[in-house]
């Protein structure tokens, strides 16, 4: 864990983000973790799995006996997903998971990209038991009139649409005691100025949870989010200003970002129907102490 009030080192990076080259690393594995097989013989497929948290998600799937799949963007995050997959397979091998796979994809292609990723993973593996929707981008501006509406139809394609049609194809294969667990931000719950269209695709995240989550009670699938806070990610250093990066986390009563090993396992308890079979439509909020009301 990073430590309190530790500040990170000046970096910048264009998009997407790259995790290979972020110093520090980011953290991905938590040595004091012991798995227990919560997932054990579940397929599932988790969207921006190369690198950050959805990496961390990964691992702790594999160590729980999940197959996994994941997402990535092919050329920028080649390498981020061939280190993720080497930590995913080794995790798989020691608990009796099947062999990891990742799938380059371009989500601003709309819902036919979506669907053939699902289809993908479905030939492979033969069903979803658990979608986590988990890639993201995001944009800093000052002021609204600095949105292009490029950027915001980018943003929503990304953050909000491909998830939703994610799990409208997914549902075609997915049975009772399936999961769907949605990324969303604690942002969404307390807004940020600099990152307005970002705040509203999350926020739309969050009324998509809720709203599937009871729509799905009667066919026993669950959904339900997660609303990190300051996590150390390439998402950040690829979007925010050198000096928000250096004191990434200082806005959180714990006075630090945390790693992406510390919020899986909030993923692997709402993944897990023996750990949450009564959450639906919730939102778990791993975020330093920060207090948003909902």
């Amino acid at each position: 864990m990073t430590s309190k009030g530790q500040k990170f080192p000046p970096q910048t990076q264009e998009k997407p983000g790259k995790q290979f080259l972020m110093n520090p690393l980011p953290k991905s594995v938590n040595p004091q973790y012991k798995p227990s097989k919560k997932l054990h013989g579940k397929v599932a497929l988790v969207t921006g799995g190369d690198s950050g948290i959805g990496r961390a998600v990964c691992y702790y799937f594999a160590l729980e006996g999940a197959t996994v799949a994941f997402t990535y963007v092919k050329g920028p995050e080649d390498k981020d997903a061939e280190d993720a997959l080497e930590l995913i397979r080794k995790a798989a091998n020691e608990n009796e998971a099947g062999e990891p796979i990742a799938i380059p994809v371009d989500f601003s292609r709309g819902e036919d990209e979506c669907k053939d990723l699902v289809e993908k993973v479905v030939k492979k593996f033969k069903r979803i038991d658990v979608l986590v929707n988990n890639a993201g981008t995001q944009y800093f501006t000052n002021n609204i009139e600095d949105i292009s509406e490029k950027q915001i139809r980018l943003s929503f394609e990304i953050n909000f649409f491909a998830p939703f049609f994610l799990a409208k194809h997914s549902l075609k294969y997915m049975k009772e005691g399936g999961s769907i667990i949605n990324t969303v931000s604690v942002v969404a719950y307390r807004g940020e100025e600099k990152l307005v269209d970002y705040s509203c695709t999350k926020g739309a995240l969050v009324t998509f949870t809720r709203s599937l989550g009871v729509q799905l009670i009667n066919r026993g699938i669950r959904v339900n989010g997660v609303a990190p806070g300051p996590i150390w990610t390439p998402l950040h250093v690829a979007s925010l200003p050198v000096e928000r990066i250096v004191s990434l986390g200082s806005y959180a009563p714990m006075d630090r970002a945390a790693e992406p090993f510390e919020v899986a396992p909030s993923y692997v308890f709402l993944a897990s129907n023996e750990c949450s079979s009564y959450f639906t439509g919730q939102v778990l909020h791993p975020n330093g102490g920060l207090v948003v009301n909902a």
